[in-house]
């Protein structure tokens, strides 16, 4: 008798729940994304040698990929050392201790650029005085796209795709970069909206300061060496307003739970699908909306209305601005100061 059972739950994790939101709208809605990428990332590592049982596993993280790795660490019986942002919270720390990661938090930060860089700086310190650890590079090893081959088989299972755009957050490039390449292979195409926030060296909006910017995990103030920005047709920038807009509104309608960056995805598909109604779009809720409740769903009351607004369409980084503008980047090189940084 076939046994349909996980024998893990990073299995099960690995795979969304298909929502459908409308006839032209499906929404791939994770606990935790970046599960499919970190467990295919540790196998693949195991099976070519790279890695080996009993080996320590390091990286940093805003949260989901700390989780993610952890998990993965768990599941191929691994060590796990997080270099964990200012933005993981208690909850969270304390589920990674439980599956055997040990977590080193970075001190209080005034920016989360300097959270990033600390973090980054202190993996070296860890990788210098430990060098049989390895370093899962998670912001610049393209190995992360991987697992997002199974997730893109599903999605041509339920989508047309000859007419169709992924939307979602950009964050390594390892989620809609990567669902969007294995499913140019057969729809080349396939159009990729990527979701960023302002304060983002990425896409170039550094210059546009966002003082309650918390959509982490989608932006950068650091290059990320495994961003393909050849893969995007267009990008949408959020303020925090816009994106909490978004994420009540997902809530409110459709009874969808998650962050930030998943609120900013829906009012970036929702725009997309307005420009062609016969459009076909997917977007991508990473992660659940429990670390977001204190800081952003606790004020839905103050959340504009998704109706009032509409994206600044711009045609030069220089034009943007609060509390969300876009842009058809015509899948075009990198900006300069990412491209400069990351060399």
């Amino acid at each position: 008798m076939r046994e349909d059972v996980d024998h893990h739950i990073a299995d099960a994790l690995s795979r969304p729940a298909l929502v459908r939101l409308d006839s032209h709208t499906l929404c791939l809605r994770f606990e935790t994304m970046k599960v499919a990428s970190a467990l295919e990332a540790v196998r693949f590592l195991l099976e070519r040698g790279t890695i080996a049982h009993g080996d320590t596993l390091v990286d940093s993280s805003s949260g989901i990929y700390a989780h993610a790795l952890a998990l993965a660490c768990h599941r191929y019986g691994l060590h796990c050392h997080i270099v964990a942002s200012t933005t993981v919270d208690a909850t969270l720390r304390t589920q990674l201790e439980i599956l055997g990661a040990t977590v080193e938090p970075m001190p209080p930060s005034a920016s989360l650029k300097l959270d990033q860089s600390r973090r980054v700086a202190r993996v070296r310190e860890i990788l210098r005085d430990h060098p049989r650890h390895h370093w899962m590079r998670q912001y610049h090893d393209d190995v992360h796209y991987r697992g997002y081959r199974p997730i893109a088989d599903l999605v041509r299972e339920h989508v047309d795709c000859q007419h169709l755009t992924v939307v979602g957050g950009v964050g390594t490039g390892a989620s809609t970069g990567a669902l969007t390449t294995f499913l140019r292979e057969t729809h080349p195409s396939v159009e990729l909206a990527g979701v960023q926030p302002f304060d983002s060296v990425t896409f170039g909006s550094e210059h546009v300061h966002d003082p309650e910017i918390i959509i982490a995990g989608i932006g950068s103030s650091i290059p990320f060496g495994n961003v393909d920005h050849t893969l995007y047709d267009t990008v949408h920038w959020f303020g925090f307003d816009a994106a909490l807009a978004g994420s009540v509104a997902l809530l409110r309608e459709h009874a969808i739970f998650a962050g930030l960056s998943a609120g900013a995805a829906y009012l970036a598909a929702r725009w997309e699908q307005k420009l062609d109604p016969d459009r076909h779009v997917v977007v991508l809720a990473p992660d659940t909306g429990h670390r977001y409740v204190d800081a952003a769903y606790s004020r839905h009351a103050e959340a504009p209305d998704p109706a009032d607004l509409a994206p600044l369409q711009i045609s030069a980084l220089a034009d943007m601005d609060l509390p969300w503008s876009r842009m058809d980047w015509n899948r075009a090189d990198a900006p300069m100061p990412a491209i400069a940084a990351a060399s």
